[in-house]
């Protein structure tokens, strides 16, 4: 179990088992060492040296031969903290580099109506944000609306996240709109028979696209920046013309 608990934080298997030997042997010979851990001397010379580098083991002389021990098991701490500290400085510019790098927009694709939630429950991943939303009035008939009132929008609204809405004007969503400031939504309107919308869109945490075909049955969360900012900009501009 240790062993297992050891790998999760960075050593390989054999460097865990042996520095697990060495906190019990306490200070110990080449040949101890291999017969307690089961391991040849020359693999035990080579994790030994591995050990030291990342400070977990230290060597003395006794009587001309070498004896080694582990070091405080509180130095890992240490160490993990060191690195944490490390990264949160380079993080920032970390980052900034990562800004310049023209990715590929990362698809994931889901069917069914438990797929259609699954992009749904996506966007609940960015609290106190806000999502832009082209809504169809296809779920009415071919989702589980239910769900929506009784799940989604009680859990959007928990975190915090707003919505603004461009839909179909029908008169369910007439009647949706009655509750635009308990739910923390604004909802402007359009006419489905000049602008039927056949799916619904999603903008959310700054980079996510959600796109649910009700009728089809399919979802997709595409994860693209410049995608993203192109939508944005087509959504504030026939959101201000509605207003």
């Amino acid at each position: 179990m240790l062993v297992e608990d050891l790998k999760k934080i960075g050593l390989e298997e054999k460097e865990a088992q042996l520095y697990l030997c060495l906190l019990e042997l306490g200070q110990a010979n080449i040949a101890q060492i291999s017969k307690k851990s089961a391991l040849k001397r020359t693999t035990c010379y080579d994790i030994i040296e591995s050990l030291k580098e990342k400070g977990l083991v230290a060597g003395i002389l006794k009587k001309k031969k070498p004896f080694y021990f582990a070091e405080d098991p509180r130095k890992i701490q240490q160490s993990l903290d060191e690195k944490k500290h490390i990264l949160a400085n380079i993080l920032p510019q970390l980052l900034s580099v990562a800004n310049f790098i023209d990715k590929k927009p990362k698809i994931r694709y889901f069917e069914g109506e438990e797929g259609i939630k699954e992009v749904y429950r996506d966007t609940l991943n960015y609290p106190k944000q806000e999502t832009l939303a082209w809504i169809s009035d296809e779920a009415i008939d071919h989702f589980d609306v239910q769900w929506l009132w009784d799940f989604y929008v009680v859990k959007r609204v928990e975190l915090k996240i707003w919505q603004r809405a461009i839909s179909p004007e029908v008169t369910y969503m007439k009647n949706v709109q009655t509750f635009d400031q308990k739910h923390l939504r604004q909802t402007r309107f359009v006419s489905p028979e000049k602008f039927p919308f056949q799916v619904e869109i999603n903008l959310y945490g700054g980079a996510n696209i959600g796109i649910m075909s009700f009728q089809e049955k399919i979802g997709l969360v595409i994860e693209s920046k410049k995608i993203y900012t192109t939508l944005k900009s087509i959504f504030e501009a026939h959101w201000n013309s509605l207003d």
